[in-house]
């Protein structure tokens, strides 16, 4: 078994995951602009409850995104300082696929619809399914007003867990685009490091991971500095 870390702060949750051998420990708070300072106690804390330096670690796994600019800045600048310093390399993971992994532990269900509130009246979605241990993503992740998503063409025999503050958002804006059944599951709102451990594992013991300089976040918006300009919004 590997040394994996794993940090996200890709949303308004700031979260750490340690996995030693088969041992997991993990730390989640949920504190709006407060990522740049925790982080780093949290990784700190996390090591010292295993009784291990950064150098023992064989990988690092990041929160990609899609998600708050800020966040996901904080969160490539600070993975690749620590990579650097352990001399190891990275994964990324969608924070989409995160939340279905999450839901999938909680409840079993096979297929996930995840979408994270974006802001500006939009959400990043994502449809996956379980596939030899993971959440698959199913087609694309996309960023779109809640009431333009297409779903319609997802098995309307099959009952979809729909996991995400996007469906805590718009419920009923998301809800009426579907004509599949829809349950949705309100204890995952974000994206948690430690159901990102399952993703950067199979990705490391793949030959999958990346150099640190790499690490790129995912934004899904290309418009990002003109939205948020016309929007007079913090990124």
């Amino acid at each position: 078994m590997s040394n994996i870390l794993v940090i996200d702060t890709s949303t308004e949750a700031c979260s750490v995951a340690l996995q030693v051998g088969d041992v997991i420990v993990s730390d989640y708070k949920v504190a709006p602009r407060q990522h740049g300072e925790l982080v780093l106690p949290m990784v700190d804390g996390l090591l010292k409850q295993a009784q291990i330096q950064l150098t023992d670690l064989d990988v690092i796994g990041y929160g990609q995104g899609p998600g708050a600019f800020t966040g996901l800045r904080i969160c490539i600048s600070i993975v690749q300082g620590l990579a650097y310093g352990a001399d190891v390399p990275v994964v990324g993971v969608s924070s989409l696929q995160a939340m279905a992994q999450a839901a999938y532990q909680i409840t079993g269900e096979e297929y996930i619809l995840s979408a994270i509130d974006a802001r500006m009246g939009e959400v990043y979605w994502g449809v996956y399914q379980w596939q030899d241990g993971l959440m698959t993503l199913v087609g694309e992740e996309e960023v779109a007003e809640p009431e333009s998503v297409t779903i319609g063409l997802l098995d309307s025999s099959i009952i979809y867990r729909a996991v995400g503050s996007g469906w805590q958002t718009y419920p009923e804006k998301l809800a009426q685009r579907s004509n599949v059944s829809l349950v949705i599951e309100e204890d995952v709102s974000f994206p948690n490091a430690q159901h990102m451990l399952p993703w950067v594992a199979n990705q490391f013991s793949n030959g999958l991971a990346m150099d640190a300089e790499r690490a790129q976040p995912v934004y899904l918006r290309n418009n990002v500095a003109k939205k948020v300009a016309e929007q007079g919004q913090p990124g």
